[in-house]
């Protein structure tokens, strides 16, 4: 079963207001978050996170240097001994409800994803990425600078997560999100904390890549060390339970370039769905899939409900809009896909003139995600988007020490 263990934390020192230090995940950063996040602070963790080349220094060891001199002034500071993190975040849902995630930063030992007797599963399929850049970041700065993020198949978890008293740090981010972390460092409710963790398995939510750089560097160490075990072992992880009241899963969309000139998008997806011209008011348009148990099309010249036609169910692999749109894309003509999330994003890309077309998707449920991660099956690849993002910065893992 799964090993979640507590871990020596590096964090900003409490004077130094978390506003302005903590950023976005490395891969849902745009160069304008980037040029605002550093404007923000000479000590963001985008710095580290995503740092820039200088003159004589390649942007891994820049990183590193930048880990190093905040520690040295007291910038960052290292716990007197190893916790756990209870790390929450408040928001609103896309109907304007307040909800929260709720889960716990731990180190969790590294296991190759979906392999037999693995207590660690993917959940979809992954697009083809180059790692090398994050593993020269690992390798140069030796700290997990933010946390992959698990879903706890154990139930009880959450409960764990539901602590009095005030927070140790506390940040809102540019969305209105609001953070918060706890340091658990209480020997009972850090050992119930790990033995909640190892009575199921761990799905993979976020950061398929980054689990993925990390075995990679787990081996290099083992090479070196002659299997010594170490810090390489385990990589930093926010575990939360998966459960419908913890989790706000989104889709992501489908944007479509490079069609021939003359394709009619709509007679080539008939075979596969039955289609509705939509000629509602466009910020409607998710309820009206939802209604319609439909996609939606959207080009410069309409929008179309796409309602799967039976054969096109069964042909998916799984119960899900991703499956069904592969089977339908699979007849198309050689096209450019990529992907978008954001129902207005992808519409707006549309609009621009960025996209011949966009696919709108429903979400997967929190049921379906659990069915998969119990059946140690894939999702397509960018079927879920879990909202918000949790954030870099809030605390630090070196992996060795």
């Amino acid at each position: 079963m799964p090993r979640f263990e507590p871990f020596t934390g590096v964090r900003y020192d409490p004077s130094i207001g978390l506003d302005e230090v903590i950023a976005l995940p490395y891969d849902v950063v745009s160069p304008d978050d980037h040029a605002r996040l550093e404007s923000r602070s000479p000590y963001n963790s985008i710095r580290v996170e995503l740092p820039r080349d200088e003159v004589g220094l390649d942007r891994y060891h820049v990183a590193a240097r930048f880990l190093t001199e905040w520690q040295a002034t007291g910038v960052l500071v290292t716990d007197d001994e190893p916790s756990f993190y209870v790390y929450r975040m408040g928001f609103h849902d896309e109907e304007g409800r307040p909800r929260q995630t709720s889960g716990v930063i731990g180190a969790l030992g590294l296991a190759v994803p979906g392999a037999p007797g693995s207590d660690v599963l993917p959940h979809e399929r992954t697009t083809p990425k180059a790692k090398s850049d994050r593993l020269e970041l690992l390798r140069a700065t030796a700290t997990n600078l933010s946390p992959i993020w698990g879903l706890s198949l154990a139930e009880g978890l959450s409960a764990l997560c539901e602590l009095p008293g005030p927070p140790d740090g506390r940040a809102t981010d540019e969305d209105g999100v609001h953070h918060r972390i706890w340091r658990i460092t209480q020997p009972g409710v850090v050992g119930a904390i790990a033995d909640a963790v190892a009575t199921a398995p761990v799905v993979i939510a976020d950061g398929h890549h980054r689990f993925e750089t990390a075995l990679a560097y787990r081996e290099e160490q083992r090479a070196a060390t002659g299997d010594a075990p170490g810090g390489h072992d385990l990589v930093m992880t926010y575990l939360v339970e998966l459960t419908e009241e913890q989790l706000s899963v989104r889709p992501i969309h489908r944007l479509l370039a490079g069609l021939p000139d003359g394709v009619d998008l709509v007679a080539a997806l008939e075979p596969f769905f039955e289609v509705f011209a939509d000629d509602a008011p466009l910020d409607g348009i998710t309820t009206r899939m939802t209604d319609a148990g439909a996609l939606a099309l959207v080009t410069p010249d309409g929008r179309w409900l796409l309602r799967p036609r039976p054969e096109t169910e069964a042909r998916a692999e799984q119960a899900l809009d991703s499956s069904r749109l592969d089977v339908a894309l699979s007849s198309l003509p050689a096209h450019d896909l990529t992907f978008q999330h954001g129902w207005d994003l992808a519409s707006a890309a549309v609009e621009k003139g960025e996209a011949q077309a966009a696919v709108l998707l429903r979400p997967a449920t929190v049921e379906q995600i659990a069915a998969a991660g119990h059946a140690g099956t894939r999702m397509p690849p960018k079927t879920t988007f879990f909202h918000p993002k949790p954030r870099t910065g809030l605390v630090f893992r070196p992996v060795s020490g």
